[in-house]
């Protein structure tokens, strides 16, 4: 009888044990509801978890990204018309809206049926799975990685090439890989990569280490490059930003020089002109003129 209890305590522990190993139960996603998903790893398995909808970016909104627009867009309308398409790579200088095109994609193609799963680097490993629960689906997938690059040393960008490639592991006819990075590449390039290249007839050849780390982004058909914004396309969507926060407010403020010039000292102080800089100066600008007013309207 002893030894039937050290049993059951042992299967007990044994039980507890696995369980933090497994993935917790998750009901399968309904896509007819769910327009974005992310993947969860958990231990040495994962699983796909419904994303809520988040604010619905519009294409109209993203101000001085238009030609951007038009050939990611392009892209996408052929994509889920079920025709040819590339994997995109949307790179170049931080805060310029290369995820927030991804996400205003996915607003305004989700009535014909697109739908986007995001996935960490750490995670691409997992790539094959995700490919073997949607393949069958009658939707239309952008697997979306945010801010990729990699690091001396790390192999997992060879997954995504094969995912690329139309190798093995990849992607089904139903998805596309679009990748944002604030590198050209994705992998770091070191002045010592140059040091094997070679000179065939007139032409310098690039050395083995070049090729190696350029064959990750000759993989994506699309190669769609942000750069920062003058200063004449930088207040344009400060004042637009500025007009969306009054409205959510049910207020408004005067477009004024004493406005335009704090807009442009505060992309100095930030060393960047972009649409996340212009965001957030008119958080701050909207919010303390509309305090001051308050403070004003109450002190009379």
């Amino acid at each position: 009888m002893e030894k039937d209890k050290e049993l059951v305590a042992q299967l007990k522990r044994v039980l507890a044990a696995v369980e933090q190993i497994l993935p917790r139960a998750v009901e399968p996603i309904d896509w007819s509801q769910t327009l974005a998903a992310s993947w969860r790893c958990h231990s040495v398995a994962g699983y796909l978890e419904a994303m809520p909808a988040g604010e619905a970016n519009r294409l109209d909104d993203l101000l001085g990204i238009d030609e951007q627009k038009r050939i990611v867009a392009d892209n996408t309308a052929q994509f889920v018309a079920g025709l040819p398409a590339n994997n995109a790579l949307l790179w170049g200088s931080r805060g310029t809206g290369k995820s927030s095109l991804v996400r205003a994609l996915l607003h305004h193609f989700a009535p014909a049926g697109l739908r986007v799963i995001q996935i960490d680097k750490d995670d691409l490993h997992h790539l094959p799975d995700i490919f073997s629960q949607i393949k069958d689906l009658p939707y239309r997938f952008v697997l979306f990685c945010d801010d990729l690059s990699f690091e001396a040393g790390e192999k997992s960008y060879k997954i995504l090439k094969s995912a690329l490639d139309g190798a093995v592991y990849s992607a089904p006819v139903n998805c596309l890989i679009y990748v944002t990075s604030n590198r050209r590449y994705l992998l770091p390039q070191y002045e010592t990569d140059h040091l094997g290249n070679l000179m065939k007839g007139n032409e310098i050849r690039a050395s083995d280490a070049i090729e190696e780390k350029s064959s990750l982004a000759d993989r994506f058909g699309l190669w769609v490059s942000f750069d920062s914004f003058s200063q004449e396309q930088y207040l344009r969507v400060v004042r637009q930003c500025v007009d969306q926060l009054c409205a959510a407010q049910r207020a408004s403020l005067p477009w004024d020089a004493a406005a335009e010039q704090a807009a442009i000292a505060w992309s100095h102080e930030k060393s960047k002109r972009c649409g996340r800089t212009a965001y957030q100066f008119a958080k701050r600008w909207v919010g303390s003129q509309l305090r001051q007013r308050g403070e004003a309207a109450a002190a009379q």
